[in-house]
């Protein structure tokens, strides 16, 4: 299996840190995000090769990708116009095959069983297209918030809305199946988000996977700040 990280955001609400740092090179405890990622990932057997979308201080990242001891496994892409998360996949899918392939925010930090999370997939109910890895979140407003049945498949999706109903989060970390690679070729499209044009679209398809161990939005100041003292061993 292939994986994608998608690491070509601004990082608005991170600076100053990044008016010279892009998003996914800022440090929790003296590593990026971006190692931290790659060190994880590529601890699993699961997975062959891995893609890095760019476009904010791409020549950082670059920089920082050749020292990187994954180098030779790593494909670094540049939009010279960010294409949004879906519009990203659908531009490399040639990279992606014709299997599944996981794709994940580099700007989360988390921490899961990344085999167990693969296995679940490969064990999923007829229909499934999706897995996505989910989290209970403290601020139900910021985040993408699911609705599930019993089984646990999505049924409801709300992108960040006021007085949402619950605090199941979308981690932003999924599987994908190759038909979904179809489904975004007919919507004649080159820019598009997964948020907000696929995953509503395939409700009733996606299952959901609870991460219980660690999962956060390095989004903001405060979120970077919290890290720093609750992102280690342990988890």
């Amino acid at each position: 299996m292939n994986a994608i990280l998608l690491a070509a955001g601004f990082g608005t609400r991170l600076r100053p840190i990044t008016d010279s740092v892009p998003k996914c090179l800022v440090q929790i405890n003296e590593r990026t995000l971006l190692d931290i990622w790659l060190d994880f990932i590529f601890k699993s057997p699961l997975i062959e090769k891995v893609l890095i979308n760019s476009h904010y201080l791409h020549e950082v990242v670059y920089d920082h990708l050749l020292n990187s001891p994954h180098y030779e496994k790593i494909k670094l892409v540049h939009e010279k116009k960010l294409l949004g998360t879906g519009g990203t996949i659908l531009k490399n899918y040639n990279f992606i095959g014709d299997s599944a392939f996981f794709v994940a925010h580099a700007d989360n930090l988390t921490k899961f069983d990344l085999e167990d999370f693969i296995n679940f997939h490969k064990n999923r109910k007829d229909g499934i297209l999706i897995t996505m890895m989910t989290f209970q979140t403290p601020n139900p407003e910021s985040c993408g918030i699911v609705e599930v049945d019993k089984y646990g498949i999505v049924t409801a999706f709300h992108e960040k809305v006021q007085n949402p109903p619950g605090n199941i989060a979308n981690g932003a970390i999924y599987i994908f199946e190759k038909e979904i690679i179809d489904y975004m070729k007919l919507l004649n499209k080159t820019e598009f988000d997964i948020s907000l044009d696929i995953i509503p679209n395939f409700l009733g398809m996606i299952q959901t996977y609870m991460n219980h161990r660690y999962h956060r939005d390095i989004g903001t100041l405060d979120s970077l700040k919290a890290a720093q003292f609750d992102f280690n061993d342990r988890y």
